[in-house]
């Protein structure tokens, strides 16, 4: 009898029983290759597990073990769940295996045996890496396997609390002929790696590629299928990287952990607001502008700067590095429309400092200050930082958190803060002279005397 075969997209796993030059999933083109289909299923019911009402079943607290990183900790919600799959992906180069081999080495050195499996690197090369990283665990055990089941007999041999697999890409299953790192190949995998930390109670920690779009790569379903997913980001020519998680059964999703790249590996950042403010001028400089964001329970205070110049060709720029796009188009839109400000035959560059992505409402009034501070080539005040919601009418909406953010720009030594009107009448910050506003051109006249 002949073996069925079916197309699936490596970019969102859709499939399909011919090939098609356009994914009707994702839209991608030429991504749909040829696989072996499922072999057929068995007719005979197996027994399972019992329906259980809701209100009897037993439930015990979560259990949870130190990865030795607080920053990593801070991310999963507290540190490592039992029996729990965590997904971790990143640029090639970022510290994915890094990060993962300083925390296998600490929760080795608490006493927990850790298997580090690695397809990409021998043992001898891992070693090589521990040594410069000082990472010797006295119950860390490494192997270089790519056969799934083999390293599923490791894992049941070895029994031990933590498991790193680098990468699931790398890793195969002999019952099917696809090749490594395709989408049956990494779904099939990543299966039977859930259905052993289950049934074994074992962590596992799975690292994964990205695409050229910063996704991972692989069927969209490897992301429903693990606990957690975290993302570990930054610039190839910056030190810092930022650990982020986009989904997480355990914990929150909004907390952020950040590292910075050293010659001995990864070293956490414990006042991140300091860290990205080192090299902020004191000095005043037009089109510079301070703004504290929330990322989860952490503030931060990030320099905005913007630069507004005369546009060389017939069509305007806007360009933006650490800032949504749109964002900026929409805000240049209302400098305009309500306060006056002819942009239209400008070009806008508008950069947040250090290459940390800001993506929340409370950035609004700070990078329209920067804007209007470059045009109108006037310096905000360096001790002033702002805070607000831009609308489309020009009015400056309230913010959430605005306590912790005003808080952590005293400590840093800022004295005054531009808020919305609402926001400002109810709070009283020693050592902060709070400003409030209503719209966009009370603002400007409040910051840049215009």
């Amino acid at each position: 009898m002949a073996v069925k075969t079916t197309f699936y997209c490596q970019e969102c796993g859709y499939q399909s029983h011919r090939w098609l030059g356009r994914c009707p999933g994702c839209s991608s083109w030429n991504t749909l290759l040829e696989e072996p289909g499922p072999a057929a299923a068995n007719s005979a019911v197996l027994p399972g597990a019992l329906p259980v009402i809701i209100s009897e079943i037993q439930t015990e607290a979560e259990e949870r073990f130190s990865s030795g990183i607080e920053e990593l900790d801070r991310v999963l919600g507290g540190g490592i769940v039992n029996a729990s799959v965590v997904l971790l992906g990143g640029d090639p180069g970022i510290g994915k295996s890094t990060l993962l081999l300083q925390a296998a080495e600490r929760v080795s050195n608490s006493g927990r045996r850790v298997l580090y499996a690695s397809g990409e690197e021998s043992v001898q090369q891992i070693q090589l890496r521990a040594q410069r990283l000082k990472a010797t665990g006295r119950e860390l055990y490494l192997v270089f396997e790519t056969d799934i089941n083999r390293l599923e007999q490791h894992i049941i041999d070895l029994a031990p609390a933590l498991v790193v697999v680098d990468s699931i890409q790398t890793v195969f299953k002999s019952e099917i002929s696809s090749a490594p790192g395709s989408v049956g190949q990494v779904r099939e995998c990543t299966m039977q790696l859930m259905r052993l930390a289950k049934d074994k109670g074992v962590s596992i920690f799975i690292v994964g590629h990205v695409t050229k779009e910063g996704v991972l790569a692989g069927p969209r379903l490897l992301e429903h299928i693990v606990d957690t997913v975290l993302y570990f980001e930054g610039e190839r020519h910056q030190f810092y990287r930022i650990l982020r998680a986009c989904k997480n059964r355990f914990g929150s999703t909004n907390e952020i952990g950040v590292f910075e790249m050293c010659g001995d590996g990864l070293t956490e950042v414990n006042n991140p607001s300091a860290f990205f403010m080192m090299n902020y001028h004191k000095a005043p400089l037009p089109g510079t502008v301070v703004v504290p964001v929330l990322e989860g329970t952490r503030p931060l205070l990030v320099e905005i700067q913007a630069l507004v110049a005369p546009a060389a060709f017939g069509a305007p720029r806007r360009m933006t590095a650490g800032v949504d796009y749109n964002r900026v188009v929409l805000l240049a839109a209302v400098l305009e429309k309500r306060a006056g400000l002819p942009l239209a035959g400008y070009d806008i560059y508008v950069k947040a400092v250090g290459g940390v992505h800001l993506d929340e409402p409370a950035v609004d009034l700070g990078i329209a200050l920067a804007i209007a501070s470059s045009y109108r080539d006037r310096a905000v005040d360096p001790s002033l930082v702002t805070i607000g919601e831009v609308a489309l009418t020009g009015e400056i909406r309230p913010v959430s958190g605005i306590s912790k953010r005003i808080n952590e720009a005293v400590k840093l030594g800022f004295t005054k803060c531009l808020a919305p009107l609402n926001n400002a009448s109810l709070i009283n910050e020693p050592g902060m002279i709070i400003t409030g506003v209503e719209t966009m051109s009370e603002a400007m006249e409040t910051a840049l005397g215009v």
